[in-house]
């Protein structure tokens, strides 16, 4: 555990570049033509951003990935301080009819309860309560140096309020095995083209930053994919909760469809536990885009497992990825969502006998998109996804609740999209707009 003099150390770094931060905030809204808002107005602001509780005192530096455990338990993925927290955020109570839940625009909305503008704050992840129903997102408000983290609740009436973790019952689970503070990328364009200045600001991204990728609460053990300071880089931690302050951590090797090359160090990007034929699995996905089968009674202490590729969705990078039954067909599902692709649906029926690929099973070489080898094996199909999909989670049987990006007006928006269409066709103009038009029976 971390020590409470370090802790103290890094709340006082943080204080100090904390009134910095805020006089650019102000700058910035001002450059924006924000120099309309009036005196009491801004007053407001600057007693929101002031009011926020001081996170650093129990030792939460970022909050990046979330999940919940069924108790109400959120679990939040600290990659800044190296750890994991938990917060008990108590069992609730089922509403007694769990509606879908809309906010537009929810990070001008996240920004103003937070006192910042909405250039001022990203939104990393989301997850559902598992009793309450309640949407909790975690924020971070600022950046570099002066970056403050926050977990924001909605309700299911769409209602906003910043969770007083300082109030919560907590405790952390610090890694030890973090890439140091110096750890960089390698800077590299695209085949024969420069590296632009994207190219440069991943090459600076701290190594550090991707030690915590993905969590998975599973049967009284979190699972934690991310980076570690292994030669094999790509590990997952298996850390028991309560926590106890100590864990087991295995490298994973995967063959690589799309790079033809068993890979050690890029991690995995979404994953999720679950039973396939009476065996405990995690299913991963890594850039471009593999899915990946790994036995949970494989992932022991020091080990170095072989994960088994079972298809690749294509060329791009996966983001979440959420478990649920199809009310229509009543069979079960993977549903994965991508940054450069349409979401897939994968069935998990058959996935634990699926073909896997080696490079012995599959020709050599590299392959794209266009080749139309992708999608590969047991990896479903795409669906049609209206806008873009950032994060999502199952708000329940019937609806997913996601994290959208409009690809009109390029607003980030909270929707509610039906696990048995999860298609917004309506937002499209089509012949069933025209008047006389009638729409077809379903």
């Amino acid at each position: 555990m971390r020590s409470m003099e370090e802790l103290a150390a890094r709340r006082n770094l943080k204080k100090a570049n904390q009134p910095v931060f805020l006089l650019s905030v102000l700058a910035l809204s001002l450059l924006a033509g924000c120099s309309s808002t009036t005196g009491s107005e801004q007053a407001k602001l600057n007693q929101a951003s002031t009011a926020l509780p001081d996170l650093g005192a129990i030792g939460l530096e970022s909050a990046g990935v979330l999940a919940f455990s069924p108790e109400g338990v959120l679990f939040v993925g600290d990659n800044v301080g190296g750890a994991v927290h938990a917060f008990a955020t108590g069992a609730g109570t089922a509403p007694e009819q769990s509606a879908p839940v809309e906010v537009a625009k929810i990070d001008a909305k996240v920004a103003s309860i937070l006192g910042v503008a909405k250039e001022d704050i990203t939104i990393n992840d989301l997850a559902v309560h598992p009793v309450t129903r309640e949407v909790y997102v975690s924020v971070t408000r600022g950046h570099g140096e002066a970056a403050l983290p926050a977990i924001v609740k909605v309700d299911g009436n769409g209602n906003l309020t910043n969770v007083p973790l300082d109030t919560l019952e907590h405790s952390m689970q610090t890694l030890s095995d973090v890439p140091d503070d110096s750890k960089r990328f390698q800077l590299r364009g695209l085949m024969m083209l420069p590296p632009s200045e994207k190219d440069r600001t991943k090459a600076e991204t701290p190594m550090k930053m991707m030690s915590i990728m993905d969590i998975e609460y599973y049967n009284g053990e979190l699972f934690v994919a991310g980076l570690s300071n292994e030669e094999f880089a790509s590990t997952v931690r298996r850390i028991p909760y309560p926590f106890t302050g100590s864990y087991g951590s295995s490298q994973v090797k995967m063959f690589h469809v799309a790079h033809d090359q068993w890979e050690t160090r890029a991690p995995i990007r979404s994953m999720i536990a679950t039973q396939l034929d009476g065996t405990d699995y995690l299913i991963a996905s890594y850039t471009c885009s593999p899915v990946v089968l790994i036995p949970l009674d494989e992932l022991k202490d020091g080990a170095s497992v072989v994960g088994r590729t079972i298809g690749d969705m294509g060329n791009g990078q996966p983001i979440d990825m959420v478990v649920f039954k199809h009310p229509m067909m009543q069979k079960s599902y993977l549903f994965v969502t991508n940054n450069s692709r349409m979401p897939q649906m994968i069935p998990l029926d058959g996935l634990a006998s699926a073909k896997v690929y080696t490079p012995d099973t599959i020709d050599r070489g590299m392959k794209m998109d266009l080749m139309g080898v992708f999608p590969l094996g047991a990896v479903g199909a795409p669906v049609m996804f209206v806008g873009s999909s950032l994060q999502v989670d199952l708000l329940n049987d019937n609806f997913f609740v996601s994290l959208t990006r409009d690809a009109y007006t390029g607003d980030l928006d909270l929707e509610s999209l039906m696990t048995a269409f999860p298609v917004r066709l309506h937002y499209l103009h089509a012949e069933y707009d025209f008047p006389g038009v009638e729409e077809p029976k379903m």
